[in-house]
C-alpha cells in the first residue's frame, strides 16, 4: 500500500509514518501535489566488512603492470 502526504503532515507526523513504513508501507511525500521523495523500508542491511576477509584468495601476476603488447590492427 502506498500512501501520500504533504510535507507539513510528514514534519508533524513523522514518528507516526516510519512506524508504518517499519511495516512494509510506502510514504510518498508531495509539495503542492507533486511528489517529491519516498519513504520507504530499506532492504536487508550487508554486513559489516572485515578488513583482509579475502586475504589470499587474489592471485596478482608479478606482471601485471608490464607494458601491453601492440595490438594487430
Amino acid at each position: 500500500m502506498e500512501k501520500t502526504v504533504n510535507i507539513h503532515e510528514a514534519k508533524t507526523h513523522l514518528s507516526k509514518l516510519l512506524k508504518r513504513v517499519m511495516s512494509g508501507e510506502r510514504i510518498v511525500i508531495a509539495k503542492a501535489g507533486k511528489p517529491i521523495a519516498v519513504l520507504s523500508p530499506i532492504g536487508e542491511v550487508p554486513d559489516n566488512r572485515i578488513p583482509g576477509m579475502d586475504a589470499g584468495k587474489l592471485v596478482i601476476s608479478p606482471d601485471f603492470d608490464a607494458p601491453l603488447p601492440e595490438f594487430d590492427l
